[in-house]
């Protein structure tokens, strides 16, 4: 069947009002993302965007604007009166489709490859319904999926408290995620009822009520049962976090990164690391980070939305945001990379060196206690201890500019705009305003007085004054 003839529609409408916050639930983020955006990524794998549906309803505009980049369609559910309402509410959107699957918006372990399987079991049985199952250690307070034999096909779906005697060692539980042929479920979706303890629509409740037709209701079971799991209390999401991130660590070690410790490193779902690459414990890699094959990143370091080459070393204590490091660099321990830092192939920085909206060219190095922003510095560069470039003068910014094979003395203050040229020198503690020109060098600081045994006497006149 074509797979224009499949749409997604991925529930994400309601409040979570157990969570206790003011954020819509499916905003709420466990492995570096909204719940539901995970959930839109899996979908996108195996439908295109054209063909999800996001249903929206509590902070409808918030959740609309996390996620419009995607290129999902939305649609309103006004007022949230349950799974079956949300459906009804979606249903000229869903009923142009042969067939519609529906995900949870707070699960976001779904996997594509579940997806594809659930709407592959449902398109060759023909079904009217297909539900995902999935067997936890513990099925408590869930509902119960009763099969006819051992079929596929499913009896009936009961609520824990309705169990029989002869039910309760049923351990196959309704995940909440269906597939539907269009025909049957939009024929059907408005005889739904609210005769139950929170008077609302239930999809869940498509399942009898097709069954009593005689239509075809299947089963099939999740692989892995967490991926059914959704998160209701901020520590249900701290798990889900904890799963998320270890799958992640997970399949880093399956293609040749060492991970020390993996449960205490903090990896995104997007960042990418190559092979041969070690991770120290408690390295955090957050957002869409790229790092290359063979590079070391030690212990405390916490690095966002950066690109990180080959062979680099990052030692501990790292903190870079929106920055690239190129093949063979070293940085750290403990240097601060703001957003626009480029680091060069082979270049060092060191302690306590701070970088901001600056290129530091091929093996330069910036090894200590410096500032260096809005800077343009080339190759073979040393920048002394306690250098730093004076980018802003309270209204705007300023840039500067260090040419190939400079040598900048320790405790230099460089005044922007300023342009040192190529092979220049300046001397320690020099306070530079002006253009320095190729090969010369540059001093820029008060004269040295040196009075001979004035310290002697100070000493005198101090002991003098005690004794009175």
């Amino acid at each position: 069947m074509p797979s224009q003839d499949f749409a997604i529609a991925i529930m994400a409408a309601g409040k979570g009002t157990r969570l206790k916050s003011k954020r819509p639930k499916v905003l709420h983020e466990v492995g570096g993302k909204p719940l539901v955006a995970h959930v839109i990524r899996a979908a996108a794998e195996v439908v295109s965007p054209e063909n999800i549906y996001v249903i929206i309803g509590h902070e409808a505009e918030s959740v609309r604007s996390a996620v419009a980049r995607t290129g999902v369609n939305f649609v309103l559910q006004a007022e949230q009166r349950g799974t079956g309402h949300a459906i009804q509410s979606a249903q000229k959107e869903l009923e142009g489709h042969a067939n519609s699957l529906v995900l949870s918006g707070d699960a976001p372990l779904i996997r594509p490859e579940t997806i594809r399987r659930i709407r592959d079991f449902h398109l060759e049985n023909e079904a009217a319904m297909t539900i995902l199952t999935a067997a936890p250690a513990d099925p408590a307070g869930y509902g119960r999926v009763l099969r006819e034999g051992s079929t596929n096909r499913v009896a009936a779906i009961v609520e824990q408290k309705s169990l029989r005697p002869e039910q309760s060692n049923v351990g196959e539980i309704n995940s909440g995620f269906y597939a539907f042929s269009s025909k049957p479920l939009f024929a059907n979706i408005h005889r739904l009822e609210t005769n139950n303890p929170h008077g609302e629509f239930y999809l869940t409740d498509m399942a009898a009520l097709l069954v009593a037709e005689g239509q075809k209701v299947m089963a099939i079971r999740a692989d892995d049962p967490d991926e059914v799991l959704g998160g209701n209390t901020i520590a249900e999401l701290m798990s889900l976090d904890a799963n998320m991130r270890m799958r992640k660590a997970r399949e880093l070690m399956s293609q040749g990164v060492s991970i020390f410790r993996p449960e205490t490193c903090v990896i995104d779902d997007d960042v990418c690391v190559a092979a041969d690459t070690t991770i120290e414990p408690f390295v955090q890699l957050l957002g869409n980070t790229v790092v290359g094959e063979g590079s070391r990143i030690r212990s405390y370091s916490v690095i966002t939305n950066s690109q990180i080459g080959s062979n680099v070393k990052i030692l501990p204590g790292c903190i870079m945001d929106d920055s690239s490091i190129a093949d063979g660099a070293i940085v750290g321990p403990y240097s601060r990379l703001r957003p626009g830092s480029e680091i060069g192939e082979n270049a060092h920085v060191g302690n306590f060196v701070e970088t901001k909206k600056m290129r530091l060219g091929r093996g330069s190095k910036a090894n200590h206690l410096t500032y260096l922003g809005d800077a343009e510095i080339g190759a073979g560069v040393n920048v002394g201890a306690g250098t730093i470039t004076c980018n802003y003068d309270g209204a705007k910014k300023y840039k500067t500019v260090i040419e190939d094979g400079v040598f900048v003395g320790s405790d230099s203050t460089l005044v922007a705009p300023v342009k040192i040229g190529r092979g220049a020198y300046l001397g320690a503690a020099s306070c530079i305003t002006a253009d320095v020109p190729p090969d010369s060098l540059a001093i820029a600081r008060g004269m040295q007085v040196v009075k001979e045994g004035w310290a002697k006497k100070k000493r005198e006149e101090r002991e003098k004054s005690k004794g009175h």
